[in-house]
């Protein structure tokens, strides 16, 4: 029982990291076109 004294504070660090570092792919438009990307692989000119 004394390991979730440890294990429940690392999980929710965790999960609050993975939730920042998305909010901050957001913020940062690392999502703003990803069909671009893909049809400049497929039409190279």
């Amino acid at each position: 029982m004394n390991i979730l004294v440890i294990l429940v504070p690392c999980s929710l660090i965790l999960g609050l990291g993975a939730l920042v570092a998305f909010i901050w792919t957001i913020r940062h438009d690392q999502y703003d076109d990803p069909d671009g990307d893909a049809w400049r692989i497929i039409d190279r000119d």
